[in-house]
């Protein structure tokens, strides 16, 4: 690591489970494979995706048994590591819920070298909803958008400029990796997410909308991947609608993609989103998409009738009939999955990488 030019954290709480821990993981690797010193700074101990360089795992680290004053010596541990290495860019991709524990580390831990990047629509997952209290918070800061949605919603609200950076996917490992038998050998639909209290992916409206449809019919499986193991719920809908032997629960998998290749296609009826990681997979795996126009994400990736159906934000009569249409037309079909694939080539890992050199004035022929 001595040789290497460039020195660049990348701070998250877990590299496990989302589609915001994926891009800190394909970036990590990334930078790594071009030679850029990466620093992997964890906040909590969970790990099930890859990654590039040094790990920096705080959540294995035991300050005290208080919860309050561990929590404060691993921001001691964090800020005195920063200090220490000098690095050229912060990436900071954790969450900012709390806005006085941010403004400590907005302060006294990241410097005017650091990128906050916000990854949902929902703004106050990452910045405060008090407008003074973002503007100290993300002062001498560069805020990365990963859509044009969330862009607009932050200007509006906070009137701050920002740079928008999609989410990137590495086209050659999911190529990788579909090949892998998933054991079906029959038809079936995809979608993908956990299952919460929050219920943003709204799979219970999922399995009646799908219900209603023409493909139980069919005999056309609807797969729920990564609902976890607190099911139950969807399992008494599933009963109730008489569609329980047509839906099939499997919990979190680190390769979706030998599911999404061989899918008819992938749904997502989100209540809201920032980027989908499952949506440009789907298309990686040339597998067409049906989703909601949510914000936000969808109508940035998806072009309605080329790549995939774009449907009416929150319709689940709409997103029914379009299942049908999938189904009905395979004419249509059968274009949109052509598409698929090109469709999502300028997501590549290489091209977004080289965005996120460009903003970090990073140049590694230099």
């Amino acid at each position: 690591m001595q040789d290497k030019k460039y020195k660049i954290a990348l701070v998250g709480y877990r590299l496990s489970g989302g589609g915001l821990e994926k891009v800190m993981s394909s970036l990590s690797i990334y930078f790594d494979i071009i030679n850029i010193e990466v620093h992997v700074i964890l906040l909590e101990d969970f790990i099930t995706y890859s990654y590039g360089g040094k790990l920096v795992n705080i959540g294995t680290m035991h300050f005290s048994n208080t919860k309050f004053f561990a929590k404060w010596k691993s921001l001691i541990y964090l800020k005195k590591y920063i200090s220490e290495n000098d690095f050229d860019q912060i990436i900071d991709f954790r969450y900012r819920l709390k806005p006085l524990k941010e403004l400590i580390y907005s302060f006294f831990v990241f410097n005017s070298k650091t990128i906050y990047t916000i990854h949902s629509s929902k703004l106050a997952t990452y910045l405060p909803n008090n407008i003074f209290v973002t503007k100290l918070i993300t002062r001498k800061k560069t805020l990365v958008c990963v859509s044009n949605e969330i862009k607009e919603l932050i200007k509006q609200k906070h009137n701050l400029s920002t740079k928008t950076i999609y989410n990137p996917i590495d086209l050659s490992h999911i190529s990788k990796k579909a090949i892998e038998n998933n054991a079906f050998d029959f038809e079936y639909i995809i979608a993908i997410g956990k299952y919460d209290a929050k219920n943003v992916k709204q799979f219970d409206k999922l399995i009646a909308s799908y219900s209603k449809s023409i493909l139980p019919k069919n005999k056309i499986k609807l797969i729920l991947l990564g609902v976890g193991e607190n099911n139950s719920e969807l399992k008494m809908i599933a009963n109730q609608l008489k569609v329980e032997e047509e839906i099939i629960f499997l919990d979190f998998d680190e390769n979706p993609y030998k599911y999404l290749t061989n899918a008819k296609f992938l749904v997502l009826c989100s209540k809201y989103e920032g980027f989908p990681m499952s949506i440009i997979e789907a298309l990686a795996c040339n597998t067409p998409v049906i989703s909601f126009n949510c914000v936000s994400g969808p109508k940035e990736i998806i072009i309605d009738r080329e790549n995939g159906l774009l449907v009416e934000n929150q319709n689940f009569e709409k997103l029914t009939l379009a299942m049908n249409e999938f189904i009905s037309d395979q004419k249509l079909y059968n274009y949109c999955k052509k598409n698929s694939l090109e469709s999502v080539s300028k997501f590549s890992i290489e091209k977004i990488g080289q965005e996120w050199l460009d903003l970090m004035k990073i140049d590694i022929n230099s």
